[in-house]
This record gives structure tokens, C-alpha cells and sequence, in this order.
């Protein structure tokens, strides 16, 4: 994720490597994978945010130790060209050097896609650090966050015409533009619409995908099914985030679209590792090919315990054993 985003949640504390304190949860004998996006999956590394602040090199080892083919990137530090003080060469050596590819990335588009300001971020430096990684994707992870909760349907349509401008320059480099979704784009405006429908509707499909994030559409009560019989083929990536079971409660309405949208997150929001909650993500897999789907990433943005490696782990397995076919 970007840094707007890091602010945006609370991030928990530190905890020791796994690798050092369980050693055995990386003895697992290795054996030939089978194809596909849930058997290659990979891994949001906002995950390990605190970890890749200590050593990003040992999360990076530990990552692809546990099974994770590719990683996807975020916060990356246009003035030093790094990413948490590794050097983009520097970056892809040790991916390289640990099997691990990375497909997409996170870019913080947040002044791009406001029509309120005239600064906007380096698009194409984003797209040279994406194509020296060798990703295929530069995503938007968020709408403008100092605005979150006065977003209009023309705040949605200039997002919209923006994405398709950075689209056309990406294309030059054979990468595609992406837009990550939380829950407040789902919210229904007067005309009966959502946000990200009217992104869905204004972009150009040779341009610009969406990145479904699992979590934030359920919560939201919508079907993710939905999306992909009204929109096909638009979803190339996923994803997959589990909802605590115990923090069900709507997130969307009338009477709760007047609330804070921070709010919200800290008071109405928990995640859990992916299969333990209540995101019905084997039903989910059903509509795959239907979406388009190309990369599914695993992605929990607090991990409650301090052994963030378990937690991972136990996400990998349940996506090993009951989504690969």
C-alpha cells in the first residue's frame, strides 16, 4: 500500500521472525505445484509492512520459504527510487534471488485522481519502476484519501478519465492500469448508482482492469458474483481477505453512508486469516474465469497475533487445499 493508506490504518506493533522462533513451519517438503492463480498465489506485502521496515530481505526469503509465488509491491519512495530502502535493482535481485516474481504493484495515485488538485504524482516514473520489476500492473490502491467521504459521482467520473490518460501512457510499456476497491466506492448515490460502478463504466476495458478486493465487497453485503456477470473479464486479480466473524455488522445504508469512513474502519472493521471467517471463498472461486482472473494475492491488513508468519502460512494452506483445483 501507499503511505496515505499506511496512515489510514493502525498499524500493530513489531514481532520476531517466525523463521526464527518456529522454524518448523518452514519445513514443509516441497513438491510440484499445480497451475493457476490460487496455485501460484501471492502475497500483498502490506501484510509485513512492520517486518519490511526491520529486514525486507528476510521477509522476502520467509515469504517465498512458506510457498508464495509472487509478492505485490507498495510505498515506494519516488525521491530515493526504493522501496523500504532497497534500491528497485537491489529489489529485484532479491526476488529474483528467492523465485519470487511480482506482477503488480501499488502506487499512490491520490492527487491523480482528484479533480481538486492540479499537482498530480509521477505517473510515468511509476510505470518505469513497475517495468524495470517487471510487473504488468501500476494500481491505483485508493481513492483520494483526504476526501473520502465527499466523494460525487463527478469525482468518480474524472477518476475515471484519469485512469483511462495514465492507461494510454502505460500501454506503451506493455502495463496496464488497475484500480484496487475498499467498501466506500459501493456506496448508492441519489441517481441509484455506485462508485464504482461509474469507474467500471467510464474506463476503457483495453486500458484499465480492477483488482476486486474479497473483503471490502462482502462487507458491503454485495456479491462479488454480481460484479463479475455484469462486468466480465474486468477483475484480473484478486484479493483474498477474510472478515472476523464477530464484526458482521452493515457498512453500508442510508443511515450508515452519514458516517465517517475512518470511523467506520477503526470501530466496525476485523480481519482474520483467509478461510477462518466468513467469506465463502471456495463458492467465490466458482466464477474465476468469469472475471478474468490472472493474480490472487493474500492480503490481511492487521494481523492480531505476533507471529505475522503463521498467519500468512495458515492463509497460504487454505488457499492450497481448498481452492486449487
Amino acid at each position: 500500500m501507499d503511505t496515505s493508506r499506511r496512515n489510514f490504518i493502525k498499524n500493530t506493533g513489531l514481532g520476531l521472525s517466525a523463521a526464527v522462533l518456529f522454524p518448523h513451519l518452514f519445513s514443509c517438503e516441497s513438491s510440484k505445484k499445480a497451475d493457476g492463480p490460487f496455485a501460484n498465489v501471492g502475497l500483498q506485502l502490506f501484510t509485513l509492512r512492520d517486518q519490511l521496515a526491520q529486514d525486507a530481505q528476510l521477509v522476502l526469503k520467509n515469504v517465498s520459504t512458506i510457498g508464495y509465488s509472487h509478492v505485490e509491491t507498495f510505498g515506494v519512495d519516488l525521491a530515493k527510487n526504493s522501496f523500504w530502502n532497497l534500491t528497485v535493482p537491489e529489489l529485484k535481485k532479491i526476488l529474483d534471488d528467492n523465485n519470487l516474481k511480482t506482477h503488480s504493484g501499488h502506487y499512490d495515485m491520490s492527487t491523480y485522481l482528484s479533480r481538486n488538485h492540479t499537482e498530480k504524482e509521477n505517473i510515468e516514473h511509476y510505470i518505469e519502476i513497475a517495468h524495470e520489476l517487471g510487473q504488468k500492473y501500476v494500481v491505483a490502491p485508493v481513492t483520494p484519501m483526504f476526501d473520502l467521504n465527499n466523494f460525487k459521482v463527478e469525482d468518480y467520473q474524472y477518476a475515471a478519465e484519469q485512469l483511462n490518460k495514465a492507461g494510454e501512457m502505460s500501454k506503451k510499456a506493455g502495463i496496464k492500469i488497475a484500480y484496487h476497491n475498499h467498501f466506500w466506492e459501493f456506496r448508492t448515490f441519489p441517481n441509484g448508482t455506485r462508485g464504482l460502478d461509474i469507474l467500471l463504466a467510464f474506463t476503457e476495458p483495453d486500458l484499465v482492469d480492477f483488482e476486486l478486493d474479497l473483503f471490502w465487497i462482502e462487507r458491503s453485503g454485495l456479491s462479488p458474483q454480481s460484479y463479475f456477470e455484469k462486468f466480465p473479464n474486468r477483475f484480473p486479480m484478486w484479493h483474498l481477505k477474510d472478515i472476523d466473524k464477530k464484526f458482521v455488522e452493515p457498512i453500508l445504508g442510508p443511515e450508515v453512508d452519514k458516517e465517517d469512513v475512518l470511523e467506520i474502519i477503526t470501530n466496525r472493521i476485523k480481519y482474520t486469516e483467509v478461510g477462518t471467517g466468513t467469506v465463502d471463498f471456495i463458492n467465490i472461486a466458482q466464477e474465476a474465469n468469469k472475471s478474468g482472473l490472472q493474480y490472487a494475492f493474500v492480503e490481511q491488513d492487521m494481523i492480531y497475533s505476533d507471529d505475522k508468519y503463521a498467519s500468512i502460512k495458515k492463509s497460504y494452506d487454505y488457499v492450497q487445499k481448498y481452492l486449487v483445483k
